[in-house]
């Protein structure tokens, strides 16, 4: 029998066989404009973990929070007279980081504004600044080609300097899954990989034509892939472990100045000179959809794990877009075996586990243990069913 499907996957457990069929086609995704707020141009935005904050770094040397649920400015702090380049949230110690032309970096504390530390740490403008997700550090990437490891816990000393670029060092991040490792891009066209406590850099990519803008690590599944983004007008998917090119994103029509892979999603997002932010499906890599909100140039994207916002900065102001479905796909049987998709994993769950003499009340959420079956690489939509019964599901 001939299926119309493009991609069947079967998993085995340990109590069932799934078979998911999917049809290839258009992810449906639900756009929804959630936050608008124009000012001077945007050079960086961050999402903070906890807090309904959009942080934003300003071309004329301010750095804004701004809560996307009140549509309203909570802080502002008057950094200098010079472009903020970047600017992070570090929520354990509820600070902000802010690096700038001036060559300097400044933390402040965002609830009672007051200075933490303010040092000159480099010697031209600082493009970037990322924060590791569990070590007191953060690393500064500059135009003096130099990348640099400070340690708040020993009084902001900077602890190592990464040098062999040839040009301006546009951003640095770390790998998610293996913290100890960061990737650099540079205007020297390469990619450079490190790890930390060694001064040479791990590999070299010569990733593009043109320098190269930006770079975004995979976060989901074990694929090994990072992103770049550069002034040849595309983005490109690489595997860091075969260091070869998996595909490349053609379409911009200027220089691409922003990247990632949505933590959640199965979607990239690439954001250009030319306007618009670009949706490719991170699988099939083909174009999904495009966004243009009319802002001018873009210059940054931000997103945070567990979390559908996405916020975009440009030229003229910050936009925060909110993607995907909140109903997941899911199938419930008589015995009260339900099977439901969320995001790409597929989970279940018993609700005749909790006993008959549980009493719930309309409403309350019930204590289910909740069990993991396995991960496809497709995103189960508005357009995907779920049927089963026992030993077999299928997904189409």
């Amino acid at each position: 029998m001939r299926l119309n499907t493009d991609l069947v996957f079967v998993l085995t457990t340990d109590d069932s066989l799934l078979l998911f069929f999917f049809f290839q086609q258009p992810l449906r995704l639900d756009i929804k404009k959630k936050f608008a707020q124009r000012s001077e141009r945007v050079k960086s935005v961050d999402l903070h973990p906890t807090e309904p904050w959009i942080l934003a770094s300003l071309y004329s040397g301010t750095v804004c929070i701004w809560n996307y649920q009140t549509q309203t400015i909570t802080k502002s702090f008057e950094v200098t007279e010079l472009p903020v380049r970047s600017a992070k949230f570090i929520p354990r110690k509820q600070w902000v980081v802010a690096a700038a032309d001036d060559m300097y970096i400044r933390v402040y504390n965002y609830n009672t504004m007051d200075k933490v530390k303010v040092f000159e740490a480099h010697s031209d403008y600082i493009r970037c600044v990322a924060v590791h997700p569990t070590l007191p550090y953060v690393l500064s990437s500059s135009d003096d080609m130099l990348i640099k490891l400070w340690d708040w816990e020993n009084g902001w000393a900077c602890t190592q300097i990464f040098e062999g670029h040839s040009h301006y060092v546009m951003q640095v991040v770390f790998n998610p899954k293996d913290t100890n490792t960061f990737a650099s891009a540079s205007l020297d066209r390469s990619i450079k990989i490190w790890n930390l406590g060694s001064p040479d850099p791990n590999f070299t990519l010569d990733a593009h034509q043109k320098g190269v803008n930006c770079v975004d690590y995979f976060t989901g599944g074990d694929k090994p892939y990072l992103i770049t983004g550069s002034d040849d007008q595309t983005a490109k998917v690489w595997d860091y472990q075969t260091k070869s090119c998996v595909q490349t994103l053609e379409g911009h029509t200027h220089n691409v100045s922003a990247v990632c892979f949505h933590p959640e999603l199965p979607i990239i997002l690439t954001g250009s000179e030319d306007g618009t932010v670009r949706i490719w499906h991170a699988t099939t890599y083909r174009l999904e959809n495009t966004l243009n909100y009319a802002l001018e140039r873009v210059w940054a994207i931000g997103y945070i794990k567990s979390s559908r916002r996405v916020v975009i900065g440009y030229d003229e102001g910050t936009i925060m877009v909110k993607l995907g479905r909140e109903i997941p796909v899911a199938s419930m049987d008589s015995s009260g075996k339900i099977i439901w998709a969320k995001h790409n994993e597929i989970q279940t769950a018993n609700i005749k586990s909790i006993g008959a003499s549980f009493e719930v009340t309309d409403g309350e959420r019930l204590p289910l243990a909740v069990k993991d079956l396995g991960t496809c690489d497709l995103y189960p939509q508005v357009s995907v069913t779920i049927q089963h019964r026992e030993n077999l599901t299928l997904l189409c």
